[in-house]
């Protein structure tokens, strides 16, 4: 009797075990995934960290030794010095200017061209596809000293029309290859139905196409407000003035500030950009499905 108990218990520990040692050497294997990945997201999460802990730390306190990872007297001084720098301020509403406009032109612009190149058949469209890619290959400064030129003659230097129709030539191009995806991947029966019903080509995009790619409007106009927001080589070059000064210009001049060239307050800079990053996360996390839906669309057909 005892040698069948042990017989019939024999097969439930043996799976168990078995299940065991799967589970270890699963693990064993995840085991240099899990460190890459930690390696990975110390590597592009400490600037981060490094930029909000001296944004919080005194001024006495950023170079002390041995290096202090928390400041043990964390101050919003720095915060407070940054906000009521004139030429910061004007520099966040001229940003929030350029980049709303640069947004809404962009937006504009490319669902009436993603519209056109995505439900229109006509001679050269791939080229102009293609054309429109290229134009993001080629680096900023390649194209400044035209730009300036152009904007010398116009008269528009120094102001911050210059740097809305500079920023078009950098995001256009990228909103619309992703609008003509997203038009693309729409059904023609929505469209001929919308036309038995006698609307115009017009009425079907803004009442029919616009609100369907809703999730790549979003994710086009998060990324041009980004890169308008964030630029500084042609701000730099097309403005002069404080007063046209976007918000990443305006961080530099905080260098010279306190009467020494050689002295940099960097808790003050360091402020200034938490303050500068923080729309982009808020915008990024309230519109995270959206962004998540206009990245995946057309991942998956059928």
């Amino acid at each position: 009797m005892t040698a069948v108990a042990e017989t019939a218990a024999r097969p439930r520990v043996q799976p168990r075990a078995q299940r065991l040692s799967r589970r270890s050497r699963r693990l064993i294997k995840r085991v240099p995934f899990l460190l890459l990945l930690l390696i990975i997201i110390v590597y592009i999460g400490f600037p981060f960290y490094w930029a909000f802990r001296s944004a919080f730390t005194p001024d006495a306190e950023l170079f002390k030794t041995p290096v202090q990872y928390f400041p043990s007297h964390p101050t919003w001084a720095n915060f407070h010095d940054a906000l009521t720098d004139s030429n910061f301020r004007r520099g966040l509403l001229n940003s929030a200017i350029v980049a709303g406009a640069v947004t809404l032109l962009a937006l504009g612009l490319g669902s009436l061209a993603g519209y056109a190149l995505g439900r229109f058949r006509f001679r050269g469209r791939s080229a102009a596809l293609y054309m429109m890619l290229s134009m993001t290959i080629f680096p900023q400064i390649a194209i400044l000293g035209a730009l300036y030129t152009l904007i010398n003659r116009v008269h528009l230097y120094n102001t911050l029309w210059a740097l809305v129709f500079s920023y078009m030539v950098l995001v256009l191009p990228l909103t619309v290859w992703i609008l003509t995806t997203f038009m693309r991947a729409l059904p023609r029966d929505l469209e001929e139905a919308a036309y038995i019903d006698g609307a115009t080509p017009l009425q079907v995009f803004y009442k029919v196409m616009l609100p369907l790619i809703a999730p790549g409007l979003v994710t086009a106009g998060l990324l041009a407000f980004i890169a308008a927001w964030q630029e500084f080589l042609y701000a730099l070059s097309f403005t002069e003035t404080p007063d046209k000064h976007t918000v990443t210009v305006a961080i530099t001049t905080f260098t010279g500030k306190t009467g020494s060239a050689f002295q940099v307050p960097w808790g003050e800079i360091m402020a200034a950009t938490v303050i500068v990053t923080v729309p982009l996360i808020v915008l990024t996390l309230a519109l995270q499905r959206r962004i998540l839906a206009g990245l995946t669309a057309g991942a998956v057909k059928g």
